[in-house]
């Protein structure tokens, strides 16, 4: 199921299902889930937390170094590189190339960026519907709640995880009499993988502040769409058993559960429009330097040889190599946020009750 990819693009991709084909719901009746996305979609920690949870600057400081140290390596070990390598025209050609790399990157990056921000511009009338939107949301959580609606997104989504453990409780509480021994015990269960999961998203986002990927990705490990899922399968197979206040607990839970989805959604869409102003400034302020950089070896490199060694390797390696890397860094911070918001974007491109991997719930 998927904590950020519940209902949410990690799934599996199931063929479509002839008339005739047998169902396979064996795992329909999985009530308890982890309480990580990593841990529901058994993947490495470390891929998960370079992909997501790493600063990107540092991812971005990580690609570059790897590149500077595989293009030294590469350049000693191929014969006849170094020599290739101090021709003047090698050089002019590859920096000549990377100067016009740089400012068309550069302009088409910071124009797509602004295309997409500039959707939330827009005539007076779409800016009150917008806000009347918003309102009406806040004021229909606002009934599931028991304070006013925090304005803090952290503080926000982590009230409406409250909300929906409070109701899983209620709900617990109104089968505690049920003469039905298999509905107390899957609530009972399904009570306790709600209360877990919740107390590990409200401390993950205890402290987290918007604009740090923190509140996102605590929001990612909630898999609300598993539990829409879990309610209407108990209250379908357990139909017989359920009086008019069970009934009414249920759709409570059900209805503070789907309300997380578009609470999510929200903060991920404000997320990937701050990264993408962040990205923009980031590689604006990294162009200007790898413009000198480029031009600069050009200029006094490109047209004559680079003498001398240094730790057995031939100077010309590091001096392009370092101008190489350098020239790349814009094109390095583009991958590092861009790698980030595509895993979340097919984590999440279903909203409410469809797990798109089987793997995620």
């Amino acid at each position: 199921m998927s904590g950020g990819a519940d209902s949410e693009g990690d799934g599996a991709e199931t063929a479509p299902a002839e008339s005739d084909t047998e169902i396979d719901t064996s795992g329909d009746t999985d009530i308890s889930t982890a309480n990580t996305m990593r841990e529901r979609a058994d993947e490495s920690r470390l891929k998960l937390w370079l992909l997501l949870k790493a600063n990107r600057l540092h991812v971005t400081g990580v690609l570059a170094a790897l590149v500077f140290l595989t293009f030294v390596a590469v350049g000693s070990s191929v014969g006849g590189f170094v020599a290739t390598l101090q021709s003047g025209d090698t050089k002019g050609a590859l920096f000549s190339t990377m100067l016009g790399a740089i400012i068309t990157g550069t302009t088409l990056v910071v124009t797509i960026s602004q295309l997409v921000i500039s959707q939330e511009n827009g005539p007076l009338g779409d800016q009150h519907q917008r806000m009347s939107n918003t309102m009406d949301f806040r004021d229909y959580v606002g009934e599931m709640y028991d304070e006013p609606v925090p304005v803090d997104p952290s503080a926000f989504l982590r009230e409406h995880v409250n909300a929906v453990q409070r109701r899983a409780k209620a709900l617990r509480d109104a089968v505690a009499g049920s003469d039905d021994e298999d509905l107390r015990s899957e609530v009972d269960e399904f009570t306790d993988s709600v209360t877990g999961n919740a107390d590990e998203v409200r401390d993950q986002l205890d402290g987290a502040t918007f604009g740090t990927f923190d509140v996102l990705f605590a929001a990612l490990n909630f898999n609300y769409a598993w539990k829409i899922f879990q309610v209407e399968r108990i209250g379908s197979d357990h139909e017989a058993a359920i009086d008019e206040e069970i009934e009414g607990r249920l759709a409570d839970l059900r209805t503070t559960l789907t309300m997380f989805g578009p609470a999510r959604e929200h903060v991920k869409t404000l997320y990937f429009q701050w990264a993408l102003v962040d990205l923009s400034q980031y590689i604006l302020y990294a162009s200007v330097p790898a413009l000198v950089v480029a031009g600069s070896l050009l200029a006094f490199v490109g047209s004559g040889p680079v003498p001398g060694r240094t730790l057995g390797v031939a100077n010309v390696l590091w001096v392009v190599g370092a101008g190489f890397t350098a020239s790349l860094v814009p094109f390095l911070l583009f991958v590092a946020y861009i790698v980030r918001i595509a895993v979340v974007a097919k984590r999440t491109l279903a909203i409410g009750p469809l797990i798109l991997r089987g793997s995620q719930r």
